[in-house]
């Protein structure tokens, strides 16, 4: 199968589970170092720091807005970088720069969330693009990205000075997560700003279709000194979305969407070292590679499925990931993984994910019960990695005796 098929048909089972729904499409890019082997590798391209080989994967993950659950990829782009000696690549109408990624993405995600009632595409600063600000949205679909850069305003003066005038509308306190080497797990205390502002267009963007301003919201967000951890750097993201935010609680509805472009690095952990390992295949074609990479993003979606679902919060039923055949031996290892007390028993319903999840993770090594955390991504996926081989000997098994 061709690559670009089977990037097609990764979005397959996504688009019949948006319809109707306000789903937050989180984009993001990662790089696949192959260095250890370039040497033998052919097809690759530089990554980040200009000299290793390998190439850029970015997807495109879709949530339901109101619960978080997991609906699959509506997205999917990968290249190999190829730079041109010389050439000046901070001049070229975007459409020829590699950051058009975040434009052509979005617009696959558009035409495969087609069925949904409305999308907002979330971005972190990169994403921070007047081409996209002006092409993107539509009637249903939103934009919702961190601030890159300061801005000229339409009337006169900068975005960040306007910002640093607005007076701070609410101060509420939300659960931080840790981040390995950036941040500890805290209750932060945010200040909270927000108005509607209009922004000129940038001397270097070119393009007739191109506004000569346009009119967005900001939303300002800033950790009080008094909840900052030691010498950790403050939470501070100042937020551009095309939303219409008239209120404080629109405005913390906006900032929660922004919070779930975290499940996107979620997906990459999964897909690299203490996960899939995905950079230690040894394939020397880069076409072969790519497809990998595919592949394995298709299961760690699957893998983040299944940890978002793990609560029975969103209602997903089984059937967004595991077929007939697939429930029937969850069904059987379920009598493997119960105890004897209520507490050791599933709480969830047969016909729900949540149900499949909670075996899942007890296959990969969750106890259950107890003062344990909560699985997270690497017991999920060990679990899947069980479940296929005990799946694949069950076949068998049932062939033979058939």
């Amino acid at each position: 199968m061709k690559l670009m098929e089977l990037i097609e048909q990764s979005f397959q089972k996504t688009s019949p589970l948006v319809e109707n729904l306000h789903v937050l499409a989180i984009q993001d890019t990662t790089e696949l170092n192959y260095q250890a082997h370039a040497n033998r590798t052919t097809g690759l391209g530089t990554v980040g720091n200009g000299t290793d080989k390998g190439f850029f994967m970015h997807p495109m993950l879709t949530l339901e807005a109101d619960t978080g659950a997991c609906l699959g990829l509506s997205g999917l782009k990968i290249w190999a970088r190829h730079r041109e000696d010389g050439r000046n690549y901070q001049h070229l109408p975007i459409e020829e720069k590699e950051s058009y990624r975040w434009l052509e993405v979005a617009e696959q995600a558009k035409k495969n969330l087609s069925k949904a009632a409305m999308v907002t595409i979330i971005a972190d600063r990169e994403s921070d693009i007047y081409e996209e600000w002006a092409r993107i949205p539509d009637a249903k679909t939103h934009v919702l990205t961190r601030v890159c850069r300061d801005r000229a305003l339409a009337e006169s003066g900068t975005l960040y000075a306007a910002i640093d005038q607005m007076p701070v509308q609410d101060v509420y306190s939300v659960d931080v997560p840790a981040r390995p080497n950036k941040r500890s797990a805290h209750v932060a205390q945010l200040a909270l700003r927000f108005d509607r502002v209009s922004i000129k267009r940038p001397r270097k963007c070119k393009g007739e279709d191109l506004p000569e301003t346009l009119e967005l919201t900001v939303i300002d967000v800033r950790e009080l000194a008094q909840s900052v951890v030691g010498n950790e750097e403050p939470i501070h993201w100042r937020l551009f979305t095309t939303h219409r935010v008239d209120t404080i609680e629109q405005a913390r509805q906006v900032v929660d969407w922004y919070r779930f472009r975290w499940m996107i690095e979620q997906l990459f952990r999964t897909l690299k070292k203490q996960g899939l390992d995905l950079e230690s295949s040894q394939l020397e074609q880069g076409e072969s590679l790519m497809k990998l990479a595919v592949l394995a993003v298709q299961v760690a979606v699957t893998t983040l499925q299944l940890v978002l679902s793990r609560e029975g919060r969103a209602e997903q039923p089984i059937s967004v990931v595991f077929n007939q055949k697939e429930i029937v031996l969850l069904t059987v290892l379920l009598g493997q993984y119960e105890g004897r007390t209520v507490k050791q028993e599933n709480p969830h319903r047969k016909n729900q994910l949540a149900w499949a999840s909670w075996i899942i993770a007890r296959i990969g090594g969750w106890k259950g019960y107890g003062s344990e955390s909560p699985p997270g991504p690497i017991t999920m996926l060990r679990g899947l990695r069980e479940f296929a081989t005990l799946y694949k000997g069950w076949s068998l098994h049932n062939e033979m005796c058939a």
